[in-house]
């Protein structure tokens, strides 16, 4: 190789982009007066794409690989700039780098507070947030309708009409959805997949594919959820008696390691007035050793005295107390071969062979006789 050919060897440009920010979607490959010369060596990188702008119109779109630009590189670029086969000066044109990985953890939420109709609780206020990924699919699309002649475009300009997007789409999605709003968790999976399927088509109108929505959470306002909390207490807390038992014993335990403390002085009361009322219902209950006979124990109450039945006429009139009876005994209404019945007994008997009665009728038949038939 001559010398003039070494020379021209060791000028031939490199056209390439490396990004080290991580938001960068689009940046401009900065050339004094857009020249470059015939023959420079363009790397387009892995999640690349690298697009020829000529005086304003999308020219070439190279995919991924090394290339030297030359006419049969650039056929568009070509034919605009009227090349022939021998053309070797350098040329004007804009080249930019679209980035298309995908840009993951991006932000959705919603500004203000959406109105729904929950079938438990009637109108109510949520709020969403959550994360979606993109990348870019139509790069000359994308430029279009998006970047424009911006030198460098990152995801911060765009990320805001994209949220915008999803909270409406979403809005309008959860609205119709009628599912209840303590059953919103357990469909967020759902949900991400319905909105990442309604939504794609319009991230398409940018260039843009959107692969994945998630939605993180859904919250209530601070006073519905407090409610919400206090429900959920009241649910929890279950036997009150032993609720109050064990808070009591919780606050004992907590005066006992703090002995000086001022707030245990409180609490020893606050235990004190508790443990005073659970010893005057003890003293107002009967207790074991009542119902044992044991020292100090209180009587029993007085059984009542049993009530009877008796056959009159073949029918059964009663009950009768033991006072009534007495009557009916001296107006012989009832004798010892009266059938009477109280509760406990199997069976009709006869008044004398009752112990209770025989002594009101004061003899007893050898034998009873058969209850009259009806």
């Amino acid at each position: 190789m001559g010398l003039f050919g070494r020379l021209f060897a060791e000028f031939i440009d490199v056209i390439e982009w490396t990004d080290d920010t991580g938001d960068t979607m689009v940046y401009r490959f900065e050339r004094y007066g857009n020249e470059i010369k015939y023959g420079a060596k363009l790397i387009v990188r892995e999640s690349q794409v690298a697009v020829f702008v000529n005086e304003g119109e999308v020219a070439d779109v190279l995919m991924p690989g090394t290339y030297a630009l030359e006419t049969k590189n650039l056929p568009i670029l070509t034919t605009l700039q009227y090349w022939d086969h021998g053309f070797k000066s350098p040329f004007k044109a804009e080249v930019y780098f679209i980035n298309t990985r995908r840009f993951t953890d991006l932000k959705w939420g919603t500004k203000q507070p959406l109105m729904i109709r929950d079938s438990e609780f009637g109108g109510m206020r949520i709020r969403a947030f959550g994360t979606y990924c993109v990348r870019v699919v139509d790069a000359p699309k994308f430029i279009r309708e998006i970047t424009g002649t911006e030198g460098v475009f990152t995801t911060d300009e765009i990320s805001n009409q994209l949220r915008n997007l999803i909270t409406s789409r979403f809005a309008t999605i959860v609205g119709a959805s009628n599912i209840p709003v303590l059953d919103m968790a357990a469909n967020y999976d759902q949900m991400g997949e319905f909105l990442t399927t309604r939504i794609a088509p319009e991230f398409g109108e940018y260039g843009l594919e959107l692969t994945k929505l998630l939605v993180e959470n859904i919250s209530l306002p601070p006073k519905v959820t407090e409610a919400l909390d206090k429900r959920t207490s009241m649910g929890i807390t279950g036997n009150l008696d032993n609720y109050l038992k064990y808070q009591t014993g919780v606050a004992m335990e907590t005066a006992a390691e703090n002995p000086g403390g001022g707030a245990s002085e409180g609490i020893g009361m606050g235990v004190g007035l508790a443990m005073a009322n659970k010893m005057s219902d003890s003293l107002n209950t009967p207790t074991s050793s009542a119902i044992t006979g044991g020292a100090g124990a209180a009587p029993p109450p007085v059984p009542s005295a049993p009530a009877y039945h008796m056959v009159v006429n073949g029918q059964s009139a009663g009950p009768f107390s033991m006072q009534q009876l007495q009557s009916k005994v001296s107006d012989k209404s009832l004798t010892a071969e009266t059938l009477v019945w109280a509760e406990g007994m199997g069976e009709w008997a006869p008044a004398a062979s009752v112990p209770a009665l025989s002594k009101l009728i004061g003899n007893k038949p050898n034998q009873p006789p058969p209850i009259p038939s009806a």
